[in-house]
């Protein structure tokens, strides 16, 4: 991706944000030159908080990708040092962008429509080898149990939420017509590096084109721009 593009996108889910009354915490605005004048911040580097926009290494952000803002998370890795057992993100999903196929092997997680558009959802058992299951499955939509069929299409509205088990493969995007979706996630402590099962093997950050400065740094920069080991 572009810088251009990805400065682009941050600014876009900004004002989404605004739109529906989501206010982000400080180091959401904090520039490049702002965090190298910043202490004691280890816990938003190591736990990967902020600002996250990917094209899964696909180079079709439009098409298949996601841009996140991670608040809070926990650390699977440094459970002593960072004691939180809980994460929250905000998502924008653009209409008809889609978030591959995927599972976690640990995190259960709440996805919920924050606003503006629709969100479609497909969900999916995984079979002992870790293929799509065409059995059917239940879903907990904002705790009314439903039963679905493997594939089945369903429509989130604004303010509707699912609960996403173990082993469930999902994958979402923007309905046509209905415009950008906010999205959040709550969540178990999110591991980007361990915890994703993607049916068709992804890359998880972009590579980026360095076409104009970076408006905020993305969460798996920290350790390159701060030269932080």
């Amino acid at each position: 991706m572009k810088r251009s593009e990805i400065n682009k996108e941050i600014k876009t889910a900004k004002k989404l944000f605004e739109q529906i009354g989501f206010k982000l915490p400080g180091f959401a605005f904090w520039t490049p030159e702002d965090w190298a004048k910043k202490n004691e911040i280890d816990e938003i580097v190591e736990n990967r908080l902020g600002w996250d926009v990917t094209d899964y290494g696909l180079n079709n952000y439009d098409k298949t990708g996601l841009l996140l803002f991670t608040v809070r998370n926990g650390n699977a890795l440094k459970k002593d040092k960072y004691p939180k057992t809980y994460a929250e993100k905000l998502m924008v999903c653009k209409e008809n962008q889609v978030a591959p196929m995927h599972f976690h092997w640990n995190k259960k997680e709440d996805i919920i429509n924050r606003g503006k558009g629709n969100l479609v959802i497909i969900l999916y058992r995984s079979t002992k080898d870790e293929k799509l299951s065409e059995k059917k499955l239940f879903a907990s939509i904002d705790g009314v149990k439903k039963k679905f069929s493997g594939g089945e299409k369903i429509i989130l509205e604004p303010g509707e939420s699912i609960f996403i088990e173990p082993f469930m493969y999902h994958s979402f995007y923007g309905l046509s017509g209905t415009g950008p979706v906010v999205l959040g996630e709550v969540s178990e402590v999110n591991d980007d590096e361990n915890d994703n099962r993607f049916l068709d093997p992804v890359g998880r950050f972009p590579a980026i084109e360095e076409d104009e400065k970076p408006l905020h740094l993305l969460c798996n920069e920290y350790t390159k721009w701060l030269n932080i080991q």
